[in-house]
């Protein structure tokens, strides 16, 4: 059986799409149609039910990507590791979203890097939870971070750890809104504030808004820049309210360059997934990286 046959079939059954998996493999979507026919026709069984978005494997799909995906990845790493025959030092693919990545997961696993026997270089890469997730099924990623739960039985999701969200201001804004304001169920608005955000559509303090006051904010955008980084950044000059976690804006509270503007019974949370290929936990510079990160996240708070 033609081994690049099967590789675009387990990236069709990874992305669900011949579309996506087209573009995931750099061919067109008519090549990746005809290599999946021709796969069909070698079996004499569908492997796929064609839907009007996107495709479903069949059983004997199904079947055949939980027995090559393994081998197929596990290929690929040992033509990976034979690029440089000299060395014997692996490399972990890890992908994520830039701030969490940044802040948490990469100070985590720079411990774990060197030329001991053991150890792994380290490459990164940004993105959103779709990005990564498309990526680490195409095989781009052998280690993925995101907040959306993986679907389907080719990627494997632990749940790393939840983060709280703050709403959070300058110190000016603050004292301008008044104690209570906010608290009064009732009344909730933030009319007439600037609200920092990531996205036009404001997910963070929409989310927010929902699981502490059960309604929508009636806002709009003042500034919008896509990292949490920067919002915190504009924030502390005074730009104007916004939502984060609370890992990355602690230290500017204990400063006082920015001030909780409430503190709910129950905080709003976000869960993080550490994502992999199923079966390439067998792989030891895999395995060892998953498990640094579940072990460093019992102490992030």
């Amino acid at each position: 059986m033609d081994l690049a046959l099967l590789r675009t079939f387990v990236t069709v059954h990874r992305a669900g799409s011949f579309t996506r998996a087209a573009a995931l493999l750099g061919l067109s979507q008519p090549a990746v149609t005809s290599q999946i026919r021709t796969l069909e026709r070698q079996l004499g069984r569908p492997l796929f039910l064609r839907q009007a978005r996107g495709v479903t494997p069949t059983t004997m799909g199904d079947e055949l990507a939980h027995k090559a995906a393994p081998h197929l990845d596990a290929l690929v790493e040992i033509a990976e590791a034979g690029l440089d025959e000299d060395s014997s030092v692996r490399t972990l693919h890890l992908a994520g979203p830039p701030e969490f990545t940044a802040e948490r997961a990469l100070p985590a696993l720079t411990s774990l890097t060197g030329h001991d026997g053991q150890g792994f270089a380290l490459r990164a890469s940004f993105g959103n939870a779709e990005e990564v997730l498309e990526g680490l099924a195409a095989g781009h990623h052998d280690l993925a971070i995101t907040t959306a739960r993986s679907r389907g039985a080719l990627l494997t999701a632990t749940p790393l750890c939840d983060e709280e969200h703050v709403l959070i201001a300058a110190p000016r804004w603050a004292a301008r809104l008044g104690p209570g304001k906010l608290r009064r169920k009732g009344a909730v608005t933030v009319e007439n504030l600037p609200v920092v955000e990531v996205h036009e559509s404001l997910p963070l303090v929409s989310r927010y808004w929902a699981a502490v006051f059960d309604s929508r904010p009636a806002a709009s955008g003042a500034v919008i820049v896509p990292d949490l980084r920067a919002v915190l950044a504009c924030v502390i000059t005074g730009a104007g309210l916004a939502v984060l976690p609370r890992y990355l804006c602690a230290a500017a509270l204990e400063r006082g360059d920015v001030v909780a503007l409430l503190d709910p019974a129950v905080p709003p949370l976000r869960t993080y997934f550490l994502v992999v290929r199923t079966g390439t936990l067998a792989m030891p510079h895999i395995a060892r990286a998953h498990e640094w990160l579940l072990r460093a996240a019992a102490d992030w708070s």
